[in-house]
């Protein structure tokens, strides 16, 4: 108990936080001061550097939607950690022995049940092996979530 942490240390992806990130800003800034310096020429360096500028910004933009990616797996998190807890006030028993037998995009369906027949198609898609499309046909209540991002 005395080894454990006591502060919540900020996480980081070290390849996309270190080194991809500062590289494309130091690739994009340095085109673009280029590219500016030839810009009007009609020869073969305006276009390179024109061609490295744009490179440069499409690579920033693209790491910066991988925040995206993070909270997309983070809305997964709770999305199962909510199924859990519904199956557990529902039921009374741990979804834990059985979320072995589902796959992500089961249990992700699986939140738009109603509460009254989430034991149920737990147990189909389980026995039956249902896809979510097949999951989310059988489901007569819908709740929908409309915070999804």
């Amino acid at each position: 108990m005395a080894n454990q942490p006591t502060k919540n240390t900020p996480m980081f992806y070290p390849w996309h936080h270190f080194v991809l990130v500062p590289a494309a800003l130091i690739l994009a800034g340095y085109g673009i001061r280029r590219y500016l310096d030839v810009a009007g020429n009609d020869d073969e360096t305006s276009r390179l550097w024109f061609t490295v500028m744009a490179l440069a910004i499409v690579s920033l933009g693209a790491l910066v939607m991988m925040r995206q990616h993070y909270a997309l797996q983070l809305q997964d998190r709770l999305i199962r950690l909510e199924v859990r807890q519904r199956y557990f006030e529902i039921t009374g028993q741990s979804l834990r022995p059985l979320e072995a037998q589902l796959q992500l995009s089961q249990i992700l369906a699986l939140r738009f049940a109603g509460d009254d027949e989430l034991p149920g198609l737990v147990q189909a898609a389980i026995r039956e092996k249902l896809s979510s499309k097949d999951i989310q046909a059988r489901i007569q209540h819908f709740q929908f979530d409309h915070l999804r991002v």
